[in-house]
């Protein structure tokens, strides 16, 4: 890895890479560090990332997806002993991440002002999204554990990659970022029974204080948070960075919250605002 100073610190990756390689979780192990002109020599995990996988073959989706979530589990387990020396997912950090879709998207991007009442109704949605991410158990979240950052591997899979970003933070993050997947969608009945494959898997005290139904909005409501996030951020890759190849994922991205319309009152303005505007400047509806 070559992370020139001024641009990258690699002492976050190096030390989560020590965590996860203690939690017995295959990630890039650090063989050598040269953090003065950010230099790393790690293993390697090969070239079999999960979405070309997928993408070639979608019937091996049950046994990705089985030891992803398996591997997810034991990260939340195993991370408890780690996750209090990671930043925190608070307030802060989840607000500034929705702004990235009020100002990079609908200001930036496609020129939207908000009225002073639709802007009351934004703030509004916000509160709810992080009311329900600053409730939930707080656990080692990776922070980005999709199909572009998982590697399929002969031993221990999946090979887990671009973890710096860890933080300690809600129990529903990295497995909405697994199961509604900014680049890469399955039917929602196989989401379901994904997610509820990982409630069961939970230690049985969790369960007892977290239902079914608490647990499905939970997730629900997490999933609206990321993916205003991830369209945000990939407008800002466009405009900032140069980077318009993530422009075509938006669709796909806002899909997601488009279909939670029905289930949730409190989301009638953003779901209203990005089919009646947003999507309308992406070329129609995903």
């Amino acid at each position: 890895m070559d992370a020139p100073p001024p641009q990258e610190d690699c002492l976050p990756f190096v030390r989560i890479a020590g965590y996860l390689e203690a939690m017995n979780l295959n990630a890039p192990r650090v063989i050598e560090a040269n953090l003065d002109d950010g230099f790393l020599l790690l293993s390697d995990l090969g070239t079999r990332q999960y979405l070309e996988e997928l993408r070639r073959d979608p019937k091996c989706a049950t046994s990705l997806y089985d030891d992803a979530i398996a591997s997810l589990l034991l990260m939340q387990r195993r991370g408890i002993a780690y996750q209090s020396a990671l930043p925190a997912y608070d307030e802060k950090l989840l607000r500034f991440e929705l702004s990235l879709f009020h100002d990079w998207l609908c200001g930036k991007h496609l020129g939207l002002t908000l009225s002073a009442r639709d802007e009351k109704a934004w703030q509004a949605c916000c509160d709810v999204l992080v009311e329900n991410a600053l409730s939930q158990e707080q656990v080692f979240v990776h922070r980005d554990y999709h199909s572009r950052n998982l590697m399929l591997t002969t031993e221990n899979n999946p090979g887990i990659l671009d973890f710096q970003d860890a933080v300690e933070g809600p129990l529903t993050y990295d497995l909405v970022s697994l199961l509604r997947d900014c680049y890469v969608r399955w039917p929602d009945d196989t989401v379901r029974q994904w997610a509820l494959q990982f409630y069961n898997e939970l230690d049985s005290s969790l369960r007892e204080r977290l239902s079914e139904s608490q647990f499905r909005r939970n997730f629900d409501l997490m999933g609206v948070q990321r993916h205003l996030k991830a369209a945000g951020i990939f407008c800002r890759l466009n405009h900032r960075d140069g980077k318009a190849g993530f422009l075509g994922d938006i669709p796909r991205t806002l899909s997601y919250i488009v279909d939670l319309g029905d289930d949730y009152e409190d989301l009638d303005f953003l779901v209203g605002l990005i089919e009646g505007q947003v999507l309308r400047g992406f070329g129609g509806e995903a």
